[in-house]
């Protein structure tokens, strides 16, 4: 062998004798690859831990939506629950007192069967004394004027508290009660029990169109049915009729 190849073999031979595992260069790469495991377990620990924290986060998160969503709707029931209870309760104390009112109206006796009460407006007797006031009343139908029936509301054996007694026009008011009365009561009685008074009820003051209405002498505005009656009230219905003056003065004589 040539001196020169025993050179080279001998290199080889160190070479392969330093990277061995035994051999000191060879226990620092074994270390190296320790460390970097150890690390790369450090991150994925870090990165675990990381999601774990933002998981938590995202769960406290939706339950805090969710017991501010159950806070809002659980409010609104309470809101609801007493709007309903107030409601309930109004339209109870309501009910109640129309249920007394009426009680209390219904507990008169009926003096005769075939005149029935009308709008509440009983069919007395007599003739009332503890309250008694008087209103007037003109109608114009097409420019003629059409007279109130004497005896509207007078049977042969009762009276009802809202009665004419001739045919000048003069409604009279008599209650046992201080009550409010209005028109529409009194046509009420006229056209159910008295119709074939005079002639006849006029079917045009079913409609509450087509009237032009004064109330002591002034334009009155509203459905006329409602209309109370007051004490020497003058009232002035004109269906049809645009030429009609309304009563402004009236002779009430004694009444």
């Amino acid at each position: 062998m040539s001196k020169r190849k025993a050179q080279q073999a001998s290199g080889i031979v160190r070479r392969t004798a330093g990277t061995g595992p035994g051999s000191p260069q060879g226990g620092s790469q074994v270390g190296e690859r320790k460390q970097e495991l150890t690390m790369k377990q450090a991150r994925e620990e870090r990165r675990r831990r990381e999601q774990q924290r933002r998981e938590r986060a995202r769960q406290q998160a939706q339950l805090r939506k969710l017991l501010l969503s159950i806070g809002v709707v659980g409010i609104f029931l309470l809101l609801l629950g007493g709007g309903v209870y107030f409601l309930i309760r109004t339209g109870s104390q309501s009910q109640a007192q129309n249920q007394q009112g009426q009680m209390q109206s219904q507990g008169r006796p009926v003096v005769d069967a075939a005149y029935p009460p009308v709008d509440q407006v009983y069919c007395d007797a007599s003739e009332q004394v503890a309250v008694h006031y008087h209103a007037h009343l003109s109608i114009y139908i097409n420019g003629q004027p059409v007279q109130l029936p004497a005896n509207t509301g007078i049977a042969s054996d009762c009276i009802y508290w809202l009665h004419t007694h001739d045919t000048t026009g003069v409604i009279h008011i008599e209650a046992p009660q201080n009550e409010r009365f209005t028109l529409g009561q009194f046509f009420d009685i006229w056209k159910n029990q008295f119709a074939e008074l005079g002639n006849g009820f006029p079917s045009q003051l079913d409609q509450a169109s087509g009237w032009s209405v004064y109330v002591d002498g002034k334009p009155y505005q509203g459905d006329f049915h409602s209309l109370q009656l007051q004490a020497h009230e003058l009232i002035t219905l004109a269906y049809n009729s645009p030429h009609v003056q309304p009563d402004t003065v009236y002779n009430w004589g004694s009444l």
